[in-house]
């Protein structure tokens, strides 16, 4: 086997191990990279969300007050503006949801699922935890969601949820009165979550992972061919010129040309000084013994 073919031999079976390594290591620094990612966006979702609600309680609310003796307003509700924020917020961002998920909610539409009413709880039995992060199975796949508690600290939610007495009757002709009563300030009656399937995340490191193969593929590549050039520049065929000089030399030819090397070169020159010299030697040794004593 040639030497550059040996050469290039070990810098291919080297070159794939490290090709997958790094292969291993981008894909999980880049899967946890994204998921840190659609975490901070779910963040910034909720907390527009929240901005959205104290904005309505404190801003809207108060401005149809007077008209919803008259007819029940969604739009004083804060839950309904966040949610309508979000609808519209959806036709450009398709893969977050969000819901509002209550124990016991005045529009039926807004009742926690099991699984939601299972973090409502985890929520309202853990009061130091003000923020879950997890993942559940879905018919669509993993799906990781980010919650938090919607806790009553606003006077005026109790104006409509303390009791049936209290409620004002626009809204029980609406929604009646079987639900969303009993709730009491500071209690966690609902949690706000922003679900995302898991396909998300993956799908942005996998876009990312191809750009990161096909980068290093490309820089395999080029470093393959520039090395190749310059091991048949530098060392093959400065070896073969040499080795076809030594065979000529052998043969008896010793007036075969010299090897073209220079002093102070690299070690390839270095060798073919020292052939020349041994060559130089090698005609002054057999002259001498033609010359005989």
């Amino acid at each position: 086997m040639r030497l550059l073919l040996k050469i290039n031999v070990v810098l291919i079976v080297v070159s794939l191990i490290g090709l997958a390594v790094s292969y291993r290591v981008a894909d999980r620094l880049l899967h946890e990279n994204a998921r840190r990612e659609v975490q901070g966006n779910a963040r910034l979702l909720v907390e527009s969300a929240l901005a959205v609600r104290l904005y309505t309680n404190r801003q809207i609310s108060p401005l149809l007050k007077t008209q919803s003796r008259y007819g029940f307003l969604p739009q004083r509700v804060a839950a309904y503006s966040a949610n309508e924020y979000f609808r519209n917020l959806r036709q450009k961002f398709p893969d977050y949801t969000y819901r509002e998920a209550t124990l016991n909610p005045t529009n039926p539409l807004d009742r926690a699922d099991d699984w939601e009413a299972d973090v409502v709880r985890h929520l309202r039995d853990n009061a130091d935890v003000k923020e879950l992060i997890g993942e559940r199975d879905t018919p669509i796949g993993k799906t990781l969601y980010l919650a938090r508690p919607l806790r009553v600290v606003d006077q005026t939610c109790l104006e409509c949820h303390s009791s049936v007495n209290a409620a004002p009757q626009s809204m029980l002709d609406k929604y009646g009165t079987a639900n969303g009563f009993g709730w009491q300030l500071n209690d966690v009656v609902a949690a706000q979550i922003v679900s995302v399937p898991y396909a998300v995340p993956v799908r942005h490191a996998e876009a990312l992972l191809s750009s990161f193969v096909y980068v290093l593929l490309g820089l395999f590549l080029f470093l393959f061919v520039v090395g190749n050039i310059l091991m048949t520049t530098l060392v093959v065929r400065p070896v073969l010129k040499l080795s076809a000089i030594a065979d000529q030399v052998s043969k008896g030819h010793m007036d075969a040309p010299e090897f073209p090397a220079k002093g102070g070169g690299d070690e390839i020159a270095e060798l073919g000084l020292s052939f020349n010299r041994l060559r130089i030697s090698l005609r002054k040794a057999l002259a001498a013994l033609r010359e005989g004593p």
